[in-house]
C-alpha cells in the first residue's frame, strides 16, 4: 500500500515530469503525479506541490494551467520551466519569447540568499537548460533569485509565501546541484518526513505483474537488450518459468553477432524474420513510416509466432480468438471433439481454457517520447514513435493483452531491477540498443541535393530529430569544422532551424565536394552500416571506451560521392537515464584508428562526428 503524497506533481505534459516525482521518491518522500488542472482542494493534504515543465507557450489558450487557487493555500509550490512561466503568468508577471533558445548546459549565478530553498547552493553551477520563452517581468512580491548569460530571470521567489521557480531542469542529471534543490524544497520548505524506501522494487512488481496477468500466460519478444531481458525474467520470476515464453526475432536489421548472442540466453528460441522486414521496409525514407511499419510487423510475427506455436485456439470459422483459447462470446474456448488442439507438426496445443497476453520491456522514455500520458490531463509531445507504441500495440494495450512491468522506470532503474534479480554484469552493461535496429541508424532521402555554405558552417539536408522545449523538431544538420561543442551548443542556441551540429574528422573527399543522395533502406546500406558499427564497437570495447559512455550509436547518412556515396556519424554519449544526454569527446588515438577502418568499408566517404546534447538532440537520429 502506498503512503498518502507528501509531494504532488502537476503534469503540465512535460518530458520529464515522472522523472521529478522519481528524483523525490530516490530522496525518500513519496511522490504522485496528478493533472495540472487538478483543483485545489483535492491537493490540499499535500505538503508542496511542484508543476512540471511542458511544451506548450503560456500564452497559448489552449496551453495546461493550473488552479490559481494553489498559490493561496499555504502550500509550498515550486515551478520547474513552464511551470516558472505560468506562475508568473498566473500571478500578474509578464512571459514573452526569448531573443534566442537555450538548449543544453548554461552557468547559473545564484544570489546568495538565507532563505531554506537556496541554503548552501549560492554561486556559480552548471544547470541543463530546454527553452525558448521566458519570464520577461516578476509578479508582484517576487525577486530574481538567479541568471544565466541567456536568461536573466533563471530561478524566482516569494519566500514569505513558499513560492519558488527555477527555468532550468533541476531534476536532470545534467544539473549538477539538483539533489541540493529538490532536498531542500521538499525537507527546507515542505517540511516533508521521510516515507519511502526506493531500492528493493523487484518484490513488488512481481506483486503487480501477477495482478495484471492473473491466470493468464506471458509471451515476450525479446531483443536481448537489458529492458526486455529484465522484464522476461521478472515475469519468469512472479509467474513460474513455465508460463512465460521468450522468442528472439531477427529483423535482418540486427547488429553484427546480435543474434547468435541473444541465442545463447536461456529459455530463448529465435524466429527469422529478415525478408519480411526489409521487404516491408523497401523504398521507404520517412522516419516516422520507418518505425510504424516496423511496429506493425512486429505484431505480425507475434501473432504468426504465437499460433505456430499452439498458443492461439482456432474456431471452425477459421478465426482465432480475440484472447486465446476464448470464443468472441468470452465463453472459453474448445476443439471441435471437446479436447484439448494438436498443432499440425504433432506436438500437443495449449490447453484451450490458457490464455496468453504479449510481455514487452517498455520503459517510461519510450513512452513519453512517443506521447504517452506523462500522468497529467496534458499529454506529452510526440518526439518519436517507439516500436512499442505504434496502432497494433496500442490496440493490444486496449484490450489488455499486454503486461509492462517497467514502463514507469528508466533505464538506471530497470539495470537496479536487473541486479536485484542477479541477473549477469554483462547483460545489464550492454549499451542500449533500439528496438528498430539499424532500420533508425540508416538515414534516408528522397531526393539528391546539394549543400549549402552558410557563415556559420555547411547545411546538408539531411533531417534529423531533435526536442527542444519539450517539443519534436525534425531539422537540417550543420556541420562545422572542428570539434567544439561549445561552439555547437552556442549554434543551435542561436539558430532557429538547427538541431544538431556535425563536423567531420576524416573523409576521402572534401565536404564541399559531396553531396545528398537520394537512398531509401536497402541490404547494401544496412550492410554498409552493420560493418561500420562492429568496427566501433569492437575497437571501443578493446580501448575501454564503451565503458566510460552510455551508449555510442554509429549512424549512417546518405551523404557523399558517386563512387562511395555514404557517410558515417559517431554519436558517443554519456546519461544516466536517457532523458538527457551529453556529447563526449573520444580520445584522438581511438577516433583515428575508428576513421582508418571504417573508411575501408567500401561506400563510405566520410566520417563526422556529432556534436550535439540531449537536448536538443535526441540520442537517435531518427
Amino acid at each position: 500500500m502506498n503512503p498518502t503524497a507528501q509531494i504532488v506533481v502537476l503534469d503540465a505534459g512535460g518530458q520529464y515530469c515522472h522523472l521529478i516525482a522519481r528524483k523525490v521518491r530516490d530522496l525518500g518522500v513519496y511522490a504522485e503525479v496528478r493533472p495540472s488542472e487538478t483543483p485545489a482542494a483535492e491537493l490540499a493534504g499535500a505538503r508542496g506541490l511542484i508543476i512540471s515543465g511542458g511544451p506548450s507557450s503560456v500564452y497559448d489558450p489552449a496551453s495546461p494551467t493550473v488552479d490559481p487557487a494553489i498559490f493561496a493555500q499555504g502550500q509550498a509550490v515550486l515551478g520547474i520551466c513552464y511551470g516558472q512561466q505560468l506562475m508568473a503568468h498566473l500571478l500578474g508577471g509578464e512571459v514573452r519569447q526569448g531573443d534566442k533558445g537555450e538548449y543544453g548546459l548554461a552557468t547559473l549565478d545564484l544570489e546568495v540568499m538565507s532563505d531554506p530553498m537556496w541554503a548552501g547552493l549560492d554561486g556559480r553551477q552548471q544547470v541543463w537548460m530546454s527553452h525558448r520563452d521566458v519570464v520577461g517581468a516578476l509578479p508582484p512580491g517576487f525577486s530574481v533569485a538567479g541568471r544565466t548569460g541567456t536568461c536573466a530571470v533563471a530561478a524566482i521567489a516569494a519566500p514569505g509565501r513558499k513560492l519558488y521557480a527555477v527555468q532550468f531542469h533541476l531534476e536532470v542529471v545534467h544539473t549538477t546541484r539538483g539533489r541540493e534543490y529538490l532536498s531542500n524544497f521538499i525537507y527546507g520548505v515542505c517540511g516533508c518526513v521521510r516515507d519511502w524506501d526506493p531500492r528493493h522494487r523487484a518484490p513488488l512488481l512481481e506483486q503487480e505483474i501477477r495482478q495484471a496477468v492473473g491466470s493468464r500466460s506471458v509471451f515476450f519478444f525479446v531483443s536481448g537488450g537489458v529492458d526486455s531481458s529484465v522484464a522476461f525474467a521478472l515475469c519468469a520470476r512472479a509467474l513460474g518459468a513455465e508460463r512465460v515464453r521468450g522468442v528472439y526475432v531477427d529483423t535482418g536489421l540486427m547488429r553484427e553477432g546480435e543474434t547468435d548472442y541473444v541465442s545463447r540466453l536461456p529459455g530463448l528460441t529465435v524466429e527469422h524474420a529478415e525478408a519480411q522486414f526489409l521487404g516491408a521496409l523497401a523504398g521507404v525514407t520517412d522516419p516516422e513510416r520507418k518505425r510504424h511499419i516496423i511496429g506493425e510487423e512486429f505484431v505480425r510475427v507475434q501473432e504468426r509466432v504465437i499460433e505456430s506455436r499452439g498458443l492461439l485456439v482456432e474456431y471452425p470459422d477459421g478465426r482465432p480468438g480475440e484472447y486465446p483459447g476464448e470464443h468472441p462470446d468470452g465463453r472459453p474456448g474448445e476443439q471441435p471433439d471437446g479436447g484439448p488442439g494438436e498443432h499440425p507438426d504433432g506436438h500437443p496445443g495449449e490447453h484451450p481454457d490458457e490464455q496468453w497476453i504479449l510481455g514487452q520491456g517498455t520503459i517510461y522514455p519510450d513512452t513519453i517520447e512517443s506521447g504517452g500520458e506523462s500522468g497529467g490531463a496534458a499529454k506529452t509531445a510526440l518526439i518519436k514513435t517507439h516500436h512499442n507504441r505504434v496502432a497494433g500495440i496500442q490496440k493490444l494495450i486496449e484490450a489488455g493483452r499486454i503486461v509492462e512491468p517497467l514502463k514507469s522506470f528508466y533505464k538506471d532503474e530497470v539495470r537496479q531491477v536487473g541486479r536485484e534479480l542477479e541477473l549477469p554484469a554483462e547483460l545489464l552493461d550492454r549499451h542500449p540498443f533500439p528496438g528498430p535496429g539499424l532500420a533508425i541508424r540508416c538515414l534516408c532521402s528522397d531526393v539528391a541535393a546539394p549543400l549549402t555554405e552558410t557563415g556559420d558552417g555547411i547545411m546538408i539536408p539531411i533531417r534529423s530529430v531533435g526536442v527542444q522545449g519539450d517539443s519534436r523538431t525534425y531539422a537540417p544538420v550543420l556541420a562545422i569544422r572542428s570539434v567544439d561543442h561549445a561552439r555547437a551548443t552556442a549554434l543551435i542556441n542561436r539558430l532557429a532551424g538547427v538541431n544538431r551540429v556535425i563536423c567531420g574528422v576524416a573523409s576521402h573527399v572534401p565536404l564541399d565536394r559531396m553531396q545528398v543522395f537520394a537512398s531509401s533502406l536497402t541490404p547494401q546500406r544496412i550492410g554498409r552500416l552493420r560493418a561500420a558499427d562492429a568496427i566501433v564497437r569492437r575497437l571501443s570495447h578493446q580501448s575501454g571506451y564503451d565503458r566510460r559512455i552510455w551508449q555510442f550509436p554509429v549512424i549512417l547518412i546518405p551523404l557523399g560521392t558517386a563512387d562511395a556515396p555514404d557517410s558515417v556519424v559517431l554519436r558517443p554519449v554519456d546519461s544516466v537515464d536517457g532523458m538527457t544526454a551529453q556529447s563526449v569527446v573520444m580520445d584522438l588515438d581511438l577516433l583515428e584508428k575508428i576513421c582508418r577502418e571504417v573508411l575501408r568499408v567500401p561506400g563510405i566517404a566520410g566520417v563526422f562526428y556529432d556534436l550535439t546534447h540531449k537536448p536538443p538532440g535526441t540520442i537517435e537520429w531518427e
